[in-house]
């Protein structure tokens, strides 16, 4: 007995393997969903995909199945997008048909699909165009904002001050520091780095950060208006989310590689030393003046490929796209990754140099493989405000301290702890010197 029923459960695993092969391959090849891994009943390619280092599969992938594949996260269908050719044509040329945000059960349990993150269709275009115009009321792109983060600097410094030359880990100062920004724009004011109401909101984005990145993050009717009091509050948060964790995770993982490379450190001292100097602080319309800190900035960004796989997209109605048929509601991987790392625009790519972004003569080179923020209409609203952020912490830290590693720096790790939708720098211990 024992026997007939171990041969019946091989028999209907067999049965099953069957089902699912003839059903991946009814749907994929020419005129139908790209091609792509057979995968298993139930498992899908979980076995070939390992969510530890997506980026890496995928890009191994793509080898083999070409730019444009499909992969089974469990059941469900995803198509992944690899190389800036693919990428840009459907983020950027056909943004209309790719502009729809993919589902993530994160933002699902988190926003209840509000928002501006999670949001799709008529809602997310409201909301985000209302949070794009009052945050340029409030100054984005404008000096006000810029004024913000000056005197949020000032407290920056002083906290690092308080080390006196002491080993200490950076993460809660930046995060502090750029969460208060956001707070200087939403609610007109900044807070004690020891605020307790302060404290518990970085923890909540911190822990959603972090379940984004984890295996568990890839797992009501609303209101008729966008403007109800729910859905401004979840946009408020998806701008402390957007615009806290990205730009302080950005600026703690640069200051990292300038520990690794300390002559790339020295070199921005001296561009800051000639065109800023050290009576006043360093603002915006510095940054064409100092190609060499804007091309470190630059490299930093392209070569921690922070977000590698963007946040998921999908198309609202079947699409053809190459030689491929998407099916309605189909998640979409547009791989930017592939686009930071590639060695056409980048050579040797996993190495981090800022001539990647230098002529030359020395002056700032531009690229268009540059998509940190992703691209087309589903682009970081905030990425202005990044951009602003990440140069003018890294510009001012640098013009007061000097950065020392409290182990060799051939010795330090840069490989992310984290390399899923998130890359995040290991943890390490610096001290500040005061120049």
């Amino acid at each position: 007995m024992e026997l007939l029923g171990g041969a019946t459960v091989v028999l209907l695993v067999c049965i099953a393997c069957l089902l699912s092969f003839a059903a991946w391959k009814g749907r994929s090849g020419k005129g139908k969903m790209p091609p792509g891994p057979t995968p298993l009943p139930i498992l899908g390619n979980l076995l070939q995909v390992k969510p530890s280092n997506l980026a890496k599969t995928l890009q191994k992938l793509s080898e083999e199945y070409g730019p444009v594949f499909t992969v089974h996260l469990g059941s469900d269908p995803v198509v992944v997008l690899h190389g800036y050719d693919v990428v840009k044509e459907a983020l950027v040329d056909r943004a209309d048909e790719f502009a729809s945000r993919g589902h993530m059960p994160i933002g699902d349990r988190a926003n209840n699909g509000l928002g501006i993150i999670f949001s799709n269709n008529e809602l997310w275009l409201q909301v985000r165009r209302f949070s794009l115009t009052t945050l340029r009321n409030f100054g984005m792109g404008k000096r006000s904002i810029e004024e913000r983060i000056q005197e949020e600097s000032d407290y920056l410094l002083e906290e690092i001050n308080k080390t006196k030359g002491r080993a200490f880990d950076p993460t809660f100062m930046l995060s502090c520091s750029v969460s208060n920004v956001i707070c200087s724009i939403v609610f007109g004011k900044r807070y004690d780095y020891k605020d307790k109401k302060f404290l518990a909101l970085m923890d909540n984005m911190n822990n959603i950060f972090e379940m984004m990145n984890s295996r568990w993050g890839q797992e009501k009717d609303h209101p008729n208006s966008s403007f109800h009091m729910k859905n401004l509050i979840t946009s408020a948060f998806d701008l402390f989310i957007a615009g806290t964790e990205t730009t302080s995770t950005t600026v703690r993982y640069g200051l990292l590689l300038l520990l690794k490379y300390p002559k790339i450190q020295e070199k921005i001292q001296e561009e800051i030393d000639q065109v800023v100097g050290r009576s006043r602080k360093p603002c915006v319309a510095d940054r064409s003046q100092m190609p060499y800190t804007d091309a470190v900035v630059h490299e930093i960004q392209r070569f921690i490929s922070l977000v590698p796989l963007a946040l998921p997209h999908t198309v609202t109605k079947d699409t053809s796209f190459r030689d491929y048929v998407i099916p309605k509601g189909t998640t979409i991987f547009p791989v930017l990754n592939s686009v930071l790392h590639d060695s056409k625009a980048f050579p040797n790519p996993h190495e981090f140099n800022p001539e990647h972004f230098l002529n030359k003569n020395g002056s700032f080179k531009k690229s268009e493989f540059f998509m940190p923020f992703s691209a087309g209409k589903r682009i970081c609203p905030g990425e202005g405000l990044a951009r602003m952020e990440i140069f003018l912490l890294i510009a001012t830290i640098l013009q007061n301290f000097t950065l020392k590693s409290v182990v060799n720096a051939q010795e330090l790790n840069i490989t992310p702890t984290l390399s899923g939708t998130g890359n995040v720098p290991p943890a390490y211990q610096l001290c500040a010197v005061p120049r």
